[in-house]
């Protein structure tokens, strides 16, 4: 079982086929990106212009909005963002939830150097991790963690022998060890640097399923086997903290839904008990995009039983491989997805069909988004509230109706 903590923490956190119409496209990972934190010129020059825009006054928020369902609303960041007085104010403001965009990824999260020293994996969070712990801590955030087990932004000398950038491959009984000293490492860095209480779910393993209903090729699975997923949440279970739910985390997650569904019921012990506490459904979404099937998928894996959660979600213009301009008409039609596929949500979790406790946008602001050419989010690049804003608020006569 979980381990249990050894104390009672004070404030307890809330319980924390798809379209018929479509084929699954051909997608690269959803989240292979850079960071998009660099700060240019022209984003310095944004950030003027946002403090200097006279924003229309809203009357509710979005954390107010979906804390009348019991769900917490999230969205990602990183250290440079909150140093940006228009980001910060809005994160505050909006949300109760954080996501680390990338800097609690293995290939941040893990130091090379100690590994060698040490014999053994070691998990070292760098400073900007450290940043955004104490900034949720300090505002009352609580936390995802994202990703432990991953094909992409994982170093290469995790998987050869003595920690080196090449050479052989280690065999499969290294590598279960060292994935289970990266997944007891992290949570015991977590709990070392106290901050175990902010968290209440956490990815375990990110995309490792294709449309196709095959395993994703990676080193992980070439090295330990078929059953390296099963081992993943066979440590997580083992180490992580009752109070921390543990997610399996995928995108085009309406296209995989089937797939999902038989992989979860591989995910039990000797005596038919989950591993895992839920399915976090990314939700890289598009205007184009056939709703009634996405809510499809999500009915399907409802009936797991498990948790869900949206972990990931903006919604582009136009397709996948084809954005369209910020148009108004454009817009208006995000506004109404949006305005659509949140209250889709809502019915469902106030009617008790799906057990939901967090909802995570990928970032709020077009000029932050890693899909920016695609003007996915909530407000502009100027922080100007869009109909996708008042769509997420379910204030419909804004959203674009």
């Amino acid at each position: 079982m979980k381990k249990l903590l050894g104390i009672v923490l004070a404030g307890a956190m809330v319980v924390s086929g798809c379209g018929a119409e479509a084929q699954a496209p051909a997608k690269e990972s959803v989240e292979n990106e850079e960071a998009v934190t660099t700060e240019t010129t022209e984003e310095v020059k944004e950030e003027v212009k946002a403090e200097e825009t006279e924003e229309e006054t809203v009357d509710t928020t979005l954390k107010e909005v979906f804390a009348k369902h019991g769900l917490k609303v999230g969205t990602c960041v990183s250290s440079s963002e909150l140093n940006k007085r228009s980001f910060k104010e809005t994160v505050l403001s909006q949300f109760d939830s954080l996501t680390v965009e990338n800097a609690m990824k293995p290939d941040s999260a893990l130091n090379q150097a100690k590994s060698k020293e040490e014999g053994k994996v070691v998990v070292d969070f760098n400073k900007e991790v450290l940043t955004i712990l104490e900034f949720a801590r300090e505002n009352g955030f609580s936390m995802r963690g994202h990703t432990l087990v991953w094909y992409s932004q994982t170093p290469e000398w995790l998987f050869r022998e003595g920690f080196e950038n090449s050479g052989d491959f280690v065999d499969r009984d290294e590598m279960l060890k060292r994935m289970e000293d990266l997944i007891s490492g992290t949570f015991a860095k977590i709990e070392e640097l106290g901050y175990t209480d902010l968290f209440y779910a956490y990815d375990v393993v990110n995309e490792a399923w294709m449309e196709d209903g095959t395993m994703r090729d990676n080193h992980w699975l070439e090295i330990i086997g078929d059953d390296y997923l099963w081992y993943a949440f066979y440590y997580a279970d083992k180490y992580a903290p009752e109070s921390i739910d543990l997610y399996y985390n995928d995108y085009n997650e309406q296209y995989k839904a089937d797939t999902l569904v038989k992989f979860v019921e591989t995910l039990k012990d000797e005596d038919g008990r989950y591993l895992i506490d839920g399915i976090g459904l990314q939700a890289h979404l598009y205007t184009s995009d056939n709703l009634p099937g996405y809510f499809k998928a999500v009915d399907k894996l409802a009936e797991t039983g498990l948790k869900i959660q949206l972990t990931e979600l903006d919604v582009c213009l136009g397709k996948y491989q084809a954005p369209l301009e910020a148009t108004d008409d454009n817009l208006v039609k995000q506004g109404k997805f949006y305005y659509d596929l949140i209250n889709g949500i809502f019915e469902r979790v106030d009617a008790g069909k799906l057990k939901l406790d967090a909802f995570t946008f990928w970032g709020f602001s077009d000029g932050y988004s890693w899909r920016r050419e695609y003007s996915p989010l909530l407000y502009d690049k100027s922080f100007n509230p869009k109909y996708a804003l008042y769509g997420a608020l379910q204030i419909k006569d804004k959203a674009g109706y």
